[in-house]
């Protein structure tokens, strides 16, 4: 019988006979990343969101206005739904979620600017919504600025200047900006390369803490150390191998969708990236095993792993740099396996700058696979005389 046999492979196929038996093992390795990876690469698959609706309220109706109002709606974010006749009406609609944003142009915004009155343009967004409100206030700010200038412009040109005189005066220094890493600023750059490796860790983490522990909820936990021959070792490591492979499928599979179908910026080629993500699986198995051992409690380890896989997007520096974070904060940011792996991504897939200058983050992934060296005899104690509570 295979579960008489003993071995790290004997107990490999032993764990793939039970993932086979539980759906759970499919849904959470399988159907979930596979679902999240879609999910994200198609979530802004123009690279930023198109078409924001957004309002303008045209007290003026000018030809100035109205200039600035097709400028405006001609913007790739800036989709112009409605005209409004009054203040009141477009804040309505923009509290009921009809519209992000909206432009307010006062009347005698023409008559003004002509005379050097220096008429006042509003802008209104809805910043419970982040990203559409930052990028409408964009648009609206740059087309604000440009109007500004237009109408400058016009009263040089009126005065005798010729359009290098008016260009020099109103843009004394001209500014040549370039976006390096993500120059075409798409977003989903930004968070598929985040968030698929982070739902690939919470994964993990979870998993490996649910195998470990269930093995105590069924009560084969004897069965599964003598099969190792007491060695604890061995038993983990059989335990995982199945596992490991196929995380590291899904781990290649998400790598040739961003870097290969979509393209996605990796300056110095696919592999660098696949061994960072290698060694952010073994890494997240080696903290799972690691809290796994210390707490022999499937409920309260396996919350704690899940809210380490949680707290990985947040305080690794995706969202938020880590730098701007509290101290306390920032020195937390370094017991998280994503943590080194953003590092690397940005070294390597960003800045192509050599693997060297990346050696000690890959050097922190292997002290996390070495975490369960510390605590991991206790496993084997719990193993043979441990028993499940309810």
């Amino acid at each position: 019988m295979l579960n008489r046999e003993k071995g790290v492979l004997a107990i490999a196929f032993r764990e793939i006979g039970r993932m086979m038996s539980r759906p759970l093992y499919g849904l959470s390795m399988i159907l979930a990343p596979l679902f999240c990876y879609v999910f994200f690469t198609t979530l802004m698959k123009e690279g930023l969101p198109q078409e924001l609706p957004a309002g303008v309220v045209d007290e003026d109706n000018s030809s100035v206005s109205r200039n600035i109002i097709r400028n405006l709606d001609s913007y790739q974010q800036t989709g112009i739904i409605r005209q409004y006749s009054n203040f009141a009406e477009a804040r309505n609609a923009m509290q009921k979620g009809e519209i992000y944003g909206f432009f307010y142009i006062p009347r005698g915004l023409e008559h003004d600017a002509s005379s050097s009155q220096q008429p006042t343009i509003s802008i209104y967004t809805n910043s419970t919504y982040l990203i559409p409100s930052s990028l409408l206030y964009r648009d609206m700010k740059t087309m604000a600025i440009m109007a500004a200038a237009g109408v400058g412009r016009q009263v040089l040109f009126a005065r005798g200047a010729n359009m290098d005189q008016a260009m020099g005066f109103l843009q004394p220094i001209q500014m040549d900006m370039h976006a390096l890493g993500n120059p075409y600023l798409n977003y989903s750059v930004y968070l598929s390369n985040t968030m698929l490796p982070a739902v690939l860790v919470l994964m993990v983490l979870m998993i490996t803490c649910f195998s470990i522990h269930t093995e105590l909820k069924d009560e084969t936990s004897k069965e599964w150390m003598d099969m190792a021959g007491g060695n604890v070792l061995k038993a983990v490591s059989g335990k995982l191998l199945p596992q490991t492979l196929l995380f590291i499928l899904m781990a290649a599979i998400y790598l040739v969708i961003l870097y290969g179908i979509l393209d996605f910026p990796h300056e110095n080629g696919f592999w660098p990236m696949l061994l960072a993500s290698v060694m952010l699986i073994l890494a997240s198995q080696g903290f799972a095993v690691f809290i796994a051992s210390a707490i022999p409690s499937l409920r309260w380890s396996l919350s704690l792993c899940t809210l380490w896989g949680v707290l990985s997007i947040p305080i690794s520096g995706f969202s938020f740099p880590v730098m701007g974070m509290p101290v306390a904060l920032q020195a937390l940011s370094y017991l998280f396996p994503l943590r080194y792996y953003f590092l690397i991504y940005v070294d390597q897939a960003l800045n192509g700058i050599p693997m060297f200058y990346s050696a000690w983050f890959y050097v922190a992934l292997m002290l996390f696979m070495l975490m369960p060296l510390i605590d991991i005899w206790m496993l084997k104690k719990t193993a043979y005389k441990y028993t499940y509570l309810e």
